[in-house]
């Protein structure tokens, strides 16, 4: 017996008793032509914009007007170490130690960073495993570091595929491929979250069966870092990245993130990019010729961190901190699904989910199959529903448990099956 049931009513029930209902009210909701708010189901493409982000934004502007370079050191929140104010929700958010992680640059720079340390290859040890269809900056960076180690796509890039007439990987033909290939693997670098079909890697395990074959491991986090829990300590990958304007709502292009196990915090023998704000610190302004990399993940850094962009992540951060991670995700998984069961309660031969079913096995998001489908989701976009769209066929929608209500929920299947008719 499903434990939801159908109608509007039992949407507002759910809303009343949420305890996270009121979270909503901090962010900004676009609204309609006609003024009323729109359902904003597009938290996995681009998070809302907190409305203390400007209050955060105009008081590092102000500290630039009154003070001009002495903000470095005067400022309200001083700009030498202003990217630590993030250290400790982010270690928190990833399940990490402080010194692991670090907010610097976006999220492609960060990989490249992270490949020119950790993918060594070898005449017998040069492949790279991704999954098939991983996100085209993903699959351009790694094609391009192959190429710059004298290496060819063709032969050192490992692809982990669906099975025929499936969408999503089983986990036992990761563990064969990763058994099968192993020894020729240099770097394991899959997606925390599959970014068209929203499935949810088992990324502990696969870091523990790519470690036992003496791979190097990495993940791109774009679409699970505040959309799934996450332990990397613990589960020991080599190093993970991601953005931050999804699901942590630090807006447009801004500044990602990036984790390095402890066990390389002082291996100073890594290869790797230098600048001076991965420098030791307590000698960086001494202006020396050599490089002395911080331990850490800041050893990594390459430049100063953009102040104006970290504000708003700021204001993200600290909502993220107060509302807690165990707690949105108990409230994620009830809003997923809940849309699940609303699309069930009204079944269709011209749409079909193909996200995992399992919520262990998914985040927020839900991909809805929908061929020919383009049309149908700007029509949708016009009448202030908003998803999107990814080619060929999947409209993605994702019930962000900061802002979104069962209601949003509610009214975007309603929406969607009137559309399809």
């Amino acid at each position: 017996m499903s434990r939801f049931e159908p109608g509007e009513r039992y949407a507002k029930q759910m809303d009343t008793a949420d305890p996270l209902a009121s979270f909503r009210e901090r962010f900004h909701v676009p609204r309609t032509r006609s003024g009323t708010e729109c359902i904003y189901l597009c938290g996995h493409s681009l998070g809302l914009q907190p409305k203390a982000a400007k209050t955060y934004i105009e008081q590092e502007l102000r500290d630039w007007a009154e003070l001009g370079v002495e903000g470095h050191f005067h400022a309200n929140h001083p700009w030498m170490p202003y990217h630590r104010l993030l250290t400790e929700q982010t270690a928190t958010l990833v399940g990490a130690e402080a010194s692991e992680v670090v907010v610097m640059n976006s999220l492609t720079v960060n990989l490249h960073l992270m490949m020119t340390s950790f993918y060594q290859p070898s005449s017998k040890r040069h492949k790279i495993l991704i999954e098939r269809g991983a996100f085209p900056s993903d699959q351009y960076a790694v094609k391009s570091q192959i190429r710059f180690h004298k290496f060819d796509p063709a032969v050192s890039l490992l692809e982990l595929s669906p099975r025929e007439g499936e969408l999503c990987i089983r986990a036992e033909d990761i563990e064969e491929l990763i058994e099968r290939e192993g020894n020729s693997i240099a770097l394991i670098l899959l997606g925390g979250v599959n970014y068209a079909t929203g499935q949810v890697f088992d990324l502990g395990e696969i870091t523990r069966m790519g470690r036992e074959k003496g791979c190097v491991v990495g993940f791109d986090l774009a679409h699970a870092v505040g959309n799934v829990p996450l332990c990397l300590h613990d589960w020991g990958p080599d190093f993970a990245v991601w953005c931050s304007y999804k699901y942590l709502n630090g807006g447009p292009g801004c500044v990602g993130g990036c984790f390095v196990h402890q066990r390389h915090s002082q291996d100073w023998e890594l290869p790797r990019y230098a600048g001076w704000w991965g420098h030791d610190e307590k000698t960086r302004f001494q202006m020396g010729p050599e490089f002395h990399p911080m331990p850490g993940a800041e050893g990594w850094q390459l430049s100063n961190p953009p102040i104006l962009a970290l504000a708003p992540l700021r204001a993200s951060m600290d909502i993220f901190s107060e509302a807690g991670m165990d707690r949105l995700r108990a409230k994620s998984i009830l809003l997923t699904s809940y849309m699940e069961f609303l699309l069930g309660q009204k079944p269709s031969t011209k749409y079909s989910i193909i996200t995992p079913s399992d919520p262990g096995r998914r985040g927020a998001q839900l991909s809805i199959r929908v061929p020919e489908g383009r049309g149908l989701c700007e029509r949708l976009t016009a009448e202030g529903v908003l998803g999107d769209w990814r080619e060929p066929d999947i409209f993605r929608v994702a019930a962000i448990p900061l802002y979104n209500s069962f209601s949003d929920v509610y009214r975007f299947v309603e929406s969607f099956v009137g559309a399809l008719a």
